[in-house]
């Protein structure tokens, strides 16, 4: 059976673009505007605070990982109070050596490797959302190797550059964010694959996407009534069960549409649907175009 996870990070497609050291000493603060573009970061030493737009403050120690899926607005500072630095990572320069915020010279109060990436999938933004909008891990030193590895091989010119580099952050996304699955995760995905009822109605969906599935069938994956399955699933996915089926089906489809090599009729019952016809109107509803015009396109 499918595992929901890996395969909503392999269709993310991520690659890694840029990494840093950062570094910072007395009293320092940056604000960054909203990105948009996944970016993560692993305390080396020191400690410092971290405050997401809609999120509380976080303070990071030494061993901690951040990961934002899209980033939006945060600020990042010691804790002596500043009136921070602003900074727009759409048009500011990539940095080339560390970067240092404060006090110049002298022992940080806290350093960092941290960097950003992007996700090539188109659907990027229906798979962002179904994982947590902040992913804060601590005393995981698996992590802080991961973002070293990137950080060596992203500032080399090795052969197999990419190719390594896509790999590693595809491992740590995966290890974040199985780190973070949990009755306390926000409503999404992992928090789905967390409950044990759920569990096996989800993995169903993405293992068996052809499937005719009803919400009875469903239900009795998941040992539950019907009414008692959708309210469930819907508190705890943040999306009613046929929707989550339906939004899956989409995103297989222009995965499949993408490859140029599978004919119409083929994608339609690869992701359920009796005819190509029958498809086609359920794909440009959702999509808003054609299935054979997304293919062209893409």
């Amino acid at each position: 059976m499918n595992d929901p996870l890996s395969e909503i990070i392999a269709l993310l497609q991520p690659r890694t673009v840029f990494s840093k050291t950062i570094s910072g000493a007395g009293r320092w603060g940056v604000r960054y505007s909203n990105f948009g573009q996944p970016s993560f970061c692993a305390v080396i030493e020191g400690s410092c605070l971290l405050a997401v737009d809609g999120h509380p403050t976080l303070t990071l120690e030494a061993g901690d990982f951040v990961l934002l899926p899209a980033t939006p607005g945060f600020t990042m500072s010691g804790f002596e109070p500043v009136t921070p630095e602003r900074i727009d990572p759409k048009v500011t320069p990539a940095p080339t050596g560390e970067v240092r915020h404060g006090t110049r010279g002298g022992k940080p109060d806290v350093r960092l490797l941290g960097g950003y990436f992007v996700f090539d999938s188109p659907d990027a933004g229906v798979l962002v959302s179904l994982l947590p909008a902040v992913v804060h891990v601590r005393g995981v030193e698996r992590l802080t190797v991961l973002v070293r590895l990137v950080g060596e091989e992203s500032s080399g010119l090795r052969p197999g550059r990419d190719l390594v580099l896509g790999r590693l952050v595809e491992v740590l996304l995966i290890e974040a964010l199985r780190t973070t699955s949990g009755e306390d995760a926000p409503p999404g995905l992992l928090r789905g694959l967390a409950d044990a009822r759920l569990a096996p109605a989800m993995k169903q969906m993405h293992g068996q996407v052809a499937r005719s599935w009803t919400m009875a069938q469903l239900a009795k994956k998941a040992a539950l009534s019907r009414s008692a399955f959708f309210k469930r699933f819907t508190r705890t996915v943040g999306l009613p069960p046929m929707e989550y089926l339906l939004a899956w089906r989409m995103v297989v489809a222009k995965d499949l549409l993408r490859r140029h090599d599978i004919g119409l009729t083929e994608v339609a019952e690869r992701v359920g649907y009796s005819s190509a016809s029958t498809f086609s109107a359920a794909f440009n509803r959702h999509v808003g175009q054609p299935p054979s015009r997304y293919a062209r396109e893409s």
